[in-house]
């Protein structure tokens, strides 16, 4: 596959999405072939599964259902928006993928970690992140970006701190294990001074390897 798969990661709050943006208009502008993309979401099947999954009055959900419906929007994401980007060439910068899985419903709600890895393969027809962007903050930090849109609040922003302290220690425990594949950056810093060390990282990999030209 020619292309290179970029996640960014984090808990609530972390500016995953403004990051995303930011990267990808520096990107279309150097002239790269760039797809900027999320989870849950992507697709039109997709973006329903998110409103069932992030909407406020869905807290009977059961972790197991929550679980199976992120691998469900998942495997759509792939298999129509993801693997023809990669195989043409293209960057895809997305705002959340797997690990997401495994920091939420197994992090935050205590799955075991092999369940939700073993639902991962048929979503993601075996495609790995190149890289992934860690964008940590302290959780009462995160929660407190959040809340200050009433319009934007979703279901797991509604979660209790323990809940989010649980999602932070599994990201930092999931970049300890894999090192190589992860850059854990201070989502506390500057907008633009953290978007610049974004850039940096990822024209360095696109540099090295002739990625999405």
């Amino acid at each position: 596959m020619g292309g290179l798969f970029v996640v960014f990661e984090g808990p609530e709050g972390a500016g995953k999405s403004t990051q995303v943006a930011r990267l990808a208009a520096h990107l279309t502008e150097s002239g790269t072939d760039v797809v900027a993309t999320r989870e849950p979401g992507g697709s039109e099947i997709g973006e329903s599964i998110r409103s069932i999954l992030l909407a406020p009055d869905g807290r009977a959900m059961l972790p197991e259902t929550e679980a199976l419906l992120y691998a469900a929007a998942r495997a759509q994401h792939v298999g129509e928006l993801i693997q023809p980007a990669l195989e043409r060439g293209a960057v895809v910068l997305c705002d959340r993928f797997v690990d997401s899985s495994l920091a939420y419903q197994s992090g935050g709600l205590g799955l075991p970690m092999a369940d939700v890895e073993a639902i991962q393969p048929l979503a993601t027809r075996g495609i790995e992140p190149d890289l992934r962007i860690l964008l940590d903050l302290p959780v009462e930090v995160g929660l407190s970006r959040r809340l200050r849109e009433a319009t934007e609040v979703n279901r797991l922003d509604m979660a209790g701190v323990a809940f989010h302290r649980r999602v932070r220690s599994a990201y930092l425990a999931l970049a300890v294990a894999r090192p190589d594949r992860w850059v854990v950056l201070d989502a506390t810093a500057p907008p633009d001074r953290l978007g610049a060390l974004i850039a940096k990282v990822v024209e360095r990999m696109i540099g090295r390897n002739g990625f999405g030209r």
